[in-house]
């Protein structure tokens, strides 16, 4: 975590876009080195605690593997994105600074979210994320990116202010004296001394709160703008990465609020967002005119895909986790693709985009496979994960699996629907034939590669921390 505090104070004081490129892809190497020990550690010995201030247990750990894969993906993606930027005069050396000083920063907050020990530290850190993407997401400075910015700040900071009212709530089953430390494993210490409805209305206020930062309807509606908006290499980390931090806060809450009021509370408030959201998400992405808020309505899907995994309980759970990996890899894929289709055709329009395949073939295979991957088409993995978790659904819940499973379907209609679109048709004018520069290939190459292997192979480590954080949730 240093190294990027580092990375970005050299940013901050280098006038050298060279060096400012070399220290962040460092950083983030530096820290994927270390995200890695640590798994490890944690999956031999258990819980990894550093000092008395950070603790990483087999969720964490996970969700820190995620950041740190996609943290180093975007920061190479974003070097030769943002120099081909810088050639057709869109930003300049300052915006390229600024990008990657606010990129360094937005890393670090998330890796203090979930190494926190203290809710509220947690919450200061995702607080603190919200800060550092606005001003990334308002980055091109045209009028519907700084409005979209300002819709992104103001909902995520109402909705955090909701979660901290909601932690706050946690914190009256602890007798506080001056100076004490509250930390998640004396709140389930102390879960004994919880008023059960006091821990009901806490935890819709955590739902709420920090449901707004994941985008589970209905607070999603910033998440189409800041998508659409952001650089293309953003909405892989916002997607990818940020959206497990806010996961991980819901499911650490959830397991206090289920040890005193029992889990049948948090299974029906999950299950009715984990349905509005997919359902949303498909009533809306067959009309979508914009394929990066296409994405952005499929973060939307699959976040209300885990949430059910949560909410059905049983194996579901394990299959929510390995759904959440699955798709940060894919959601890496579909918009590094997409940030090479903006390159080509300067529009992300839907109407504007056409012989993509003719024109981009590589990016075309890799943003279709990032579809059929997506929309859990066999044989990968997120189609086995959809399946797992709609089997537990139909056990307990089985008219919220049936409508799931319906507009399911319906995505992958709307999808196929606009990515054929894009695919053919008549060359626009003035678009030449070409991949232009093959290290913007490379990262959503690797994650293809990352996903089908995974696909059919989990490494026993990694199968460790998920089961894990099956038996804990």
């Amino acid at each position: 975590m240093a190294s990027f505090l580092l990375a970005a104070l050299i940013g901050l004081l280098t006038k050298r876009r060279n060096l400012i490129e070399f220290i962040s892809v460092g950083a983030s190497v530096i820290t994927l080195v270390a995200s890695v020990i640590i798994a490890l550690k944690v999956a031999s010995r258990g819980t990894y605690n550093l000092l008395s201030f950070f603790s990483i247990d087999s969720l964490g750990a996970i969700i820190i593997l995620i950041i740190a894969f996609i943290g180093l993906a975007t920061t190479v993606y974003s070097v030769p994105y943002l120099r081909q930027e810088v050639a057709k005069n869109i930003i300049g050396f300052r915006r390229v600074k600024q990008y990657f000083v606010l990129l360094n920063i937005f890393l670090l907050a998330m890796y203090l979210a979930v190494a926190a020990e203290s809710p509220v530290f947690a919450w200061i850190a995702i607080e603190a994320t919200t800060l550092s993407t606005a001003f990334l997401i308002s980055f091109y400075n045209k009028p519907s990116a700084i409005e979209g910015a300002w819709k992104y700040l103001i909902l995520n900071s109402l909705g955090l202010l909701l979660g901290f009212f909601g932690t706050l709530l946690y914190f009256t089953s602890i007798n506080l004296n001056s100076g004490d430390f509250v930390s998640w494993q004396s709140l389930m210490a102390n879960i004994s001394h919880f008023d059960p409805m006091v821990a009901k209305i806490a935890f819709i206020f955590v739902l709420i709160g920090y449901g707004t930062k994941v985008g589970l309807v209905p607070m999603h509606t910033w998440k189409p703008d800041a998508y659409s908006k952001a650089p293309a290499p953003l909405g892989a980390l916002l997607s990818g990465a940020l959206f497990p931090v806010a996961i991980m806060m819901i499911l650490k809450f959830k397991i206090i609020t289920d040890a005193t009021v029992g889990v049948l509370f948090s299974q029906q408030l999950l299950i009715i967002f984990g349905v509005l959201s997919v359902a949303v998400a498909a009533m809306i992405m067959y009309n979508s005119k914009n394929y990066k808020r296409l994405l952005a309505y499929s973060s939307i899907e699959n976040a209300g895909v885990v949430i059910l995994g949560f909410g059905f309980g049983g194996f579901g759970i394990y299959a929510a986790m390995l759904h959440l990996i699955y798709h940060s890899c894919v959601k890496a894929i579909l918009f590094f693709s997409s940030g090479n289709l903006l390159l080509k055709y300067n529009s992300a329009k839907i109407k504007n985009i056409k012989n993509a395949l003719g024109i981009l073939p590589i990016t075309s295979i890799l943003f279709i496979s990032g579809f059929l991957i997506v929309t859990g088409t066999p044989p990968f993995g997120i189609f086995l994960t959809k399946m797992y978790i709609l089997s537990s659904g139909f056990k307990n819940y089985p008219i919220a699996a049936i409508i799931t499973l319906f507009f399911m379907a319906i995505i992958f209609i709307s999808f196929l629907k606009h990515v054929s679109s894009m695919m053919y048709g008549e060359t626009p004018a003035g678009v030449e034939v070409g991949e232009g520069n093959k290290w913007l290939l490379i990262p959503p190459a690797i994650f293809l590669i990352l996903v089908v292997v995974l696909s059919f192979y989990i490494p026993p480590f990694l199968h460790t921390l998920i089961n894990d954080v099956a038996l804990h949730y």
